[in-house]
């Protein structure tokens, strides 16, 4: 198309140049030169990408990982209703799709709960790339159980356990459960909650459990935990908590948020919720960072909107969402609460 189109144009000056219409040579000629140069930067390929947007107005599409949808949600709308121009689509999937997406170009911003690899970013690099990567805030990584189910405290090393494979039923957690075998339920299998639980709690080892249940969202874990007495849900806290409670201090009342320990036997002493205050102080061990990776040359919407996350509004609305925000000075205190 380059080539046909320098052809036209060299014809086009061609002709205009030995025009007989004298008075109008210059017009021609200029006109020529125009269409050469249009031609030329179509071959160089629009810089832009065919993209429209600014740091505050038009539409993208930017992908998410799926376990961190209720914060993200918050953050779009506040982000939206500060500048009305701007339309944020967040397309929720899996890391694998998402990665692909960054790394053919398709999406600028992916939010999610781990940095690149060397090997992703030294790819990126060969595309022309050099991707931008922050953290802005952190959540637990909850365990919840059905609200019939009395066990509601588990250490760490439980959890190893179940998920190798070497412990199978809730009576060889607790001799007096009657609960039966234990099922595990994800969100799905290629999720950033299936691979944390790899990574940093397995320690690379694959999960062993002959009793695995993958849902398809987070919602779904919810869920079926909530129907299903011998179950055992691993999901994001953003999840979890009960938005009517400004404290951050509520979960959601229809199953339990299991309290997790360190220590070779969990109590009630030595467990600890996945609270914004156990997450700061390490009390809670299932803290997941979350970044937003930036692939956006042009700093146009998508660069904008991962920075206003981590700027103070942005990061405020972390905080009263019952997650971490990565900066800020945050100070806990003390209190008692008398309940009639």
């Amino acid at each position: 198309m380059f080539r046909q189109g320098c052809v036209q144009a060299s014809l086009l000056t061609n002709i205009f140049l030995h025009s007989t219409m004298q008075k109008y040579s210059i017009y021609y000629l200029i006109l020529a030169i125009a269409l050469t140069l249009s031609f030329t930067a179509c071959s160089n390929g629009d810089n832009r990408g065919g993209r429209t947007d600014t740091p505050t107005s038009g539409t993208i599409q930017f992908v998410a990982d799926e376990s961190l949808a209720p914060i993200i949600e918050e953050l779009r709308e506040q982000f939206e209703f500060e500048y009305p121009q701007a339309h944020l689509e967040p397309l929720y999937i899996d890391e694998t799709a998402a990665m692909d997406s960054i790394n053919k170009l398709k999406s600028c911003l992916y939010i999610t709960s781990r940095a690149l690899t060397q090997q992703e970013t030294a790819y990126l690099k060969t595309l022309k790339q050099l991707p931008e990567v922050f953290p802005i805030g952190y959540d637990g990584l909850a365990f919840i159980s059905n609200l019939s189910n009395p066990d509601t405290c588990i250490s760490v090393n439980d959890i190893k356990r179940i998920l190798s494979g070497e412990v199978t039923k809730w009576s060889e957690l607790n001799p007096s459960s009657t609960k039966g075998d234990i099922e595990v339920v994800f969100d799905n299998k290629l999720s950033a909650t299936l691979r944390y639980v790899v990574d940093s709690i397995m320690e690379g080892r694959q999960i062993e459990s002959p009793n695995i249940v993958a849902a398809k969202t987070s919602k779904e874990v919810v869920e079926y935990v909530d129907q299903t007495p011998n179950a055992i849900g691993v999901i994001g806290s953003n999840w979890l908590n009960d938005r009517r409670d400004s404290t951050n201090t509520t979960f959601r009342k229809n199953i339990h948020v299991m309290s997790v320990s360190t220590q070779e036997k969990a109590t009630w002493e030595n467990s600890w919720k996945p609270y914004q205050a156990y997450l700061l102080d390490g009390r809670y061990p299932f803290a997941r960072t979350i970044y937003c990776i930036l692939v956006d040359p042009q700093r146009a919407l998508p660069y904008s909107f991962a920075n206003w996350i981590a700027k103070p509004k942005g990061q405020l609305i972390i905080f009263k969402a019952g997650l971490l925000p990565y900066r800020g000075d945050i100070t806990f205190k003390r209190v008692s609460v008398k309940t009639q």
